[in-house]
């Protein structure tokens, strides 16, 4: 009678696949950041995505929001961080970039700061310093005042993800693992052949496809404004975040707005966007120096 012997090295193999299925390998749902439970995962192409940030953009023609505000100046890298905690504060927009910033101090609500912006230019009155500041939106010198790196551009920035501008280029990221899962739209442009610059990412969330977040970039690929939005609704039949976190590293700001109230596309009136000259204060024209001759302040638009 013919013996029939399995190999033993066959044996070991079976042995090892029976113990790592039933007892080493297991399975586990992936729990994505903020679920309660596993979520199904939605697809999009770049188009619809595309879409999806000119829709948001174009559905806001102005708003008047009351917003719970944490300012936070100082930096991260300097170990330097102090917060402001309880600011109230009234954010007006108009299109295309008239935009007003009034922040009140905890408790007392007394006036904290209040800026303006009607396009390029911006003012900033600063109660505590009894200061008025005028100049350019771009921050040129990082002031050791924080509160003075403030530009009501920067805020219109991060609130309102502009669409893609014609001539950018586009890529697509499907950034999925065992913590998130997100669609990352990566903008790139070409300001000359053979130069690319990646100016910003626009990232969505797979579980809802809403708009979680906006990195936007200086020429050499630093961070200039992190943007980023949750606890979406409908304001007005218009639907926006009601939690944005903003982080500013090179002005060494952020601030974080919760909104209470909103009003989204019943009109604001050019009065709103009117920021005069408190009397008695020091002006700071940041665009002439101390030593140099500076215009008297402006009013109005």
């Amino acid at each position: 009678m013919v013996s029939r012997r399995v190999p033993a090295a066959l044996v070991l193999v079976c042995l090892s696949t029976a113990v790592l299925s039933s007892c080493l390998a297991r399975r586990r749902s992936i729990m994505h950041a903020g679920a309660n439970k596993a979520p199904s995962l939605l697809t999009a192409d770049t188009p619809s995505l595309v879409a999806a940030i000119e829709r948001y953009y174009n559905a806001v023609r102005d708003f008047n929001a009351t917003v719970d505000m944490v300012p936070a100046l100082g930096s991260a890298e300097k170990n330097r961080i102090t917060e402001y905690k309880d600011v109230r504060a009234y954010i007006l927009f108009r299109e295309p970039a008239d935009i007003r910033i009034i922040g009140l101090y905890p408790v007392v609500r007394n006036k904290m700061f209040d800026m303006a912006s009607t396009g390029a230019d911006f003012k900033l009155y600063i109660a505590p310093k009894n200061r008025f500041v005028v100049g350019g939106n771009e921050v040129t010198h990082v002031s050791q005042t924080k509160l003075e790196n403030l530009r009501p551009a920067h805020f219109l920035d991060a609130i309102l993800v502009r669409p893609i501008r014609a001539g950018d280029k586009l890529l697509l990221e499907n950034f999925t693992d065992e913590d998130d899962a997100f669609y990352i739209v990566h903008i790139v442009r070409e300001p000359e052949p053979g130069k690319l610059i990646l100016r910003r990412t626009i990232w969505f969330s797979r579980t809802d496809l809403q708009l979680a977040r906006q990195l936007i970039l200086d020429d050499a690929g630093n961070i200039l404004t992190d943007a980023r939005y949750s606890q979406w609704k409908a304001f007005d039949n218009v639907p926006f975040p009601k939690h944005i976190e903003i982080n500013r590293p090179h002005d060494e700001y952020g601030v974080v707005i919760d909104v209470v109230k909103m009003d989204i596309n019943k009109g604001v009136s050019d009065d709103k966007f009117i920021l005069d000259q408190p009397p008695g204060t020091t002006l700071q024209d940041l665009a002439h120096p101390a030593g140099t001759p500076a215009p008297p302040a402006r009013t109005g638009k």
